[in-house]
């Protein structure tokens, strides 16, 4: 009894696997059908149409390398090259032949020219020619990208340079202006000394305004006489007085006896 059991379950079991490598086989079969259909429609340059194909491919093997490969190529040529490079890094690591990987790397390498990363370019082109080095478009993508890399450097560097002469000059000239205006600080410092020396020094011609002003006539003060009004009633006192003195002496010339000369 036992044994019938254990013949009807190997029964059991090898339909099913049967059954199993028959699905695999026909999902296979639908696999290379949307592919073929997506390969027409990238052809006539229907890119977008053939992304969905090769898509319905995978989900029906997902294994498929050539659908993930040409999957890669539908995406790239709409130049959606965000979600085209993880693609072409997923062929590049699921490829199970030399050639496959070098086709992937490749790829890599042109969109990584696309967008000016020529150091990943190169990189990606290195790894294309270790898996196939009798590909001549890949060494010739190889050179141009170092070429390009190489010219990308040298302007980064004359870049740099110019920057860093410009940031020079500047420091240079803010250097010659700190340095002017600390030379402006000091000479003005240096004027104001000399002029608060001057300040300190007797000037002659001031000294000469306050002699000429002394001599000028000061101004009476209220109650008080000139010395000029003085001087003049001095002068007028004294000629009167001598015109007074003059009559008296007149006077006393009329009132004397002459004296006669003695005649003997």
């Amino acid at each position: 009894m036992s044994k019938l059991i254990a013949l009807i379950f190997i029964s059991f079991s090898f339909v099913a696997f049967s059954q199993k490598q028959k699905e695999n086989t026909l999902e296979k079969a639908q696999a290379r059908v949307f592919l073929r259909a997506g390969n027409k429609q990238y052809e006539v340059e229907n890119y977008s149409e053939a992304q969905a194909l090769y898509k319905k491919a995978l989900d029906k093997n997902s294994a498929y390398n050539k659908a993930s490969f040409n999957l890669g190529n539908a995406i790239y040529k709409q130049k959606n090259y965000k979600d085209a490079l993880p693609q072409f890094e997923l062929n590049a690591k699921t490829a199970t032949s030399k050639l496959d990987k070098a086709n992937a790397y490749h790829n890599i390498g042109d969109l990584q020219m696309e967008q000016k990363q020529y150091s990943k370019a190169v990189q990606a082109f290195k790894n294309s020619l270790r898996n196939n080095p009798l590909d001549e478009d890949t060494r010739y993508n190889l050179a141009l990208a170092q070429k390009l890399l190489q010219k990308k450097l040298d302007e980064e560097k004359k870049n740099k340079d110019k920057k860093d002469k410009n940031k020079d000059n500047k420091d240079e000239k803010n250097k010659d202006n700190k340095d002017n205006k600390d030379e402006k600080k000091d000479q003005d410092k240096k004027d104001k000394d000399k002029d608060g020396d001057k300040d300190e020094k007797k000037d002659p011609n001031k000294d000469k305004d306050k002699s000429d002003k002394d001599k000028k006539p000061q101004q009476p003060k209220k109650g008080q006489m000139s010395p000029e009004k003085m001087k003049q009633l001095l002068e007028a006192m004294n000629n009167e007085e001598k015109k007074t003195q003059k009559k008296m002496n007149a006077k006393r010339v009329k009132g004397q006896k002459i004296k006669r000369a003695k005649d003997w």
